[in-house]
């Protein structure tokens, strides 16, 4: 051993890691996320992991979550990369890319991204530093047909309806109706109530209402916000119960006739899959009218596992042109984090390889790797053994990965190619141009 220093390898608190059977199954659950996206003809991009601190602060709300980029031996007299720091959504580059290449792109323009993004928050259950997203966003010029506002969660259903996950709930909300209620009664900041109110599920009614009455409100005015965000329903009755406590504008007819479409729209989805929720307010600022949520049933305490919502004006920063957008987000890691911690992630092999090819000897190596690239030419993930070890070592190796095939290419300049079923232990004779897995008894 030489006398350098060994670093003790340690997990960083918040950057999940996987390992290689586990990182398939996610895999797999990111390319049917992606299947259900396109399939309703949305296009992916892909932005940069770090973006201007302009961009990132110019709403506020997460600047003290955003990780800056520094490098170690950064020349003092150098800022170029003083202004850099990591994205901590997908929603705020989008708006950037979609400013930056307006000339090149089609609208209303439909897209998908699926990226890791950053947020310095102190790390905990459902709550990470480093996190995949999966987004689908719909931005247009001048104004974003509404029936998007529902085709969203509709894509959002049908994917996650597709995983292995445990029950759970979108509820549906408008910002409008939210704003004109209170404004309705009389409140002067209406922001600040919304970002109260939005904490409801964590502190419960007498820790919002302690909040709103610190930020001025009476106590009528508490209890009639508090009244609103416990309004939950499915149906047409929910703009009425609405309309029972008494407070009308202008602004909160108009988000209740938006809430009343999207629920209308989503009628023929299963019946609880989708519920409006008046307490739903989500905390970005940006958002402007339909607003979502979703969380499990079992555990509504664990946070968010998908959220979205509409917004009026978040390329307007970038661009002298008006690009409203809607968008909803599948948290995904905090999806699939939950699920491998309980055990419920069902992994198989860890090894892409379908076959693996026997080296006979060091001299026949390449006869080997030929039979390897055919079979590889033919669709078959296929591994050749690296080194010219015993061939009881190599079906070990084979063995321990999961491979369910192994190759045993000519021992000598007379014989023939053989394939061994690993499940079955039936070997015998393969043509690697014709082989399929069944051919000879070797399986079936």
């Amino acid at each position: 051993m030489s006398d350098q220093r060994v670093v003790r390898p340690t997990p960083i608190s918040g950057f999940p890691e996987w390992t290689p059977e586990v990182r398939a199954v996610e895999q797999r659950w990111m390319d049917h996320i992606r299947a259900g996206f396109e399939s309703f003809g949305f296009t992916s991009v892909e932005t940069p992991s770090v973006e201007n601190l302009d961009v990132l602060t110019a709403k506020g709300e997460t600047s003290q979550e955003v990780y800056t980029l520094h490098r170690l031996q950064a020349d003092p007299k150098d800022d170029s990369d003083a202004r850099l720091g990591l994205h901590f959504d997908l929603t705020v580059p989008f708006a950037r890319y979609v400013a930056q290449h307006f000339n090149d792109l089609t609208f209303p323009f439909k897209r998908y991204q699926m990226q890791r993004v950053w947020r310095g928050e102190r790390p905990q259950e459902g709550r990470f530093r480093e996190f995949t997203q999966c987004d689908i966003d719909v931005i247009n010029v001048d104004s974003v047909p509404l029936h998007f506002d529902a085709e969203l969660p509709r894509i959002v259903h049908r994917v996650l309806s597709g995983l292995d996950i445990p029950a759970w709930t979108l509820n549906v909300n408008n910002r409008k109706v939210l704003q004109g209620f209170y404004e309705g009664i009389g409140v002067k900041e209406p922001i600040a109530v919304i970002r109260a109110v939005d904490k409801l599920h964590k502190i419960g009614d007498d820790g919002v209402r302690a909040i709103l009455l610190g930020e001025g409100l009476s106590g009528d005015q508490a209890d009639a916000c508090l009244a609103l965000a416990r309004i939950r329903g499915t149906g047409a009755d929910v703009p009425g119960r609405v309309r029972e406590l008494g407070v009308s504008s202008a602004l909160l007819d108009e988000g209740l006739g938006e809430l009343s479409f999207v629920l209308e729209d989503l009628a023929d989805l299963p019946e609880g899959s989708v519920v409006a929720d008046l307490s739903i307010a989500r905390g970005l600022d940006y958002y402007t009218g339909t607003v979502y949520e979703a969380s499990f049933d079992d555990d509504p305490g664990y946070g968010s596992i998908c959220a979205g919502g509409r917004y009026e004006d978040l390329a307007g920063q970038f661009i002298r042109r008006r690009l409203p957008g809607v968008g909803i987000s599948i948290g995904l890691t905090r999806i699939f984090a939950k699920l491998v911690a309980e055990g419920r992630i069902e992994t198989g092999r860890a090894c892409p390889t379908d076959v693996m090819v026997v080296v006979p000897s060091a001299e026949r190596r390449r006869d080997a790797v030929l039979t390897g690239e055919l079979l590889r030419g033919r669709g078959f993930n296929t591994e050749v053994f690296h080194s010219a070890a015993k061939v009881g070592k190599q079906i070990q190796y084979a063995s321990k990965k999961g491979i369910p095939f192994v190759w045993f290419p000519p021992f000598g300049e007379d014989g023939g190619h053989e394939v061994k079923d690993m499940s079955t232990g039936g070997q015998g004779p393969a043509d690697p141009a014709s082989w399929t897995p069944g051919d000879d008894g070797t399986a079936g």
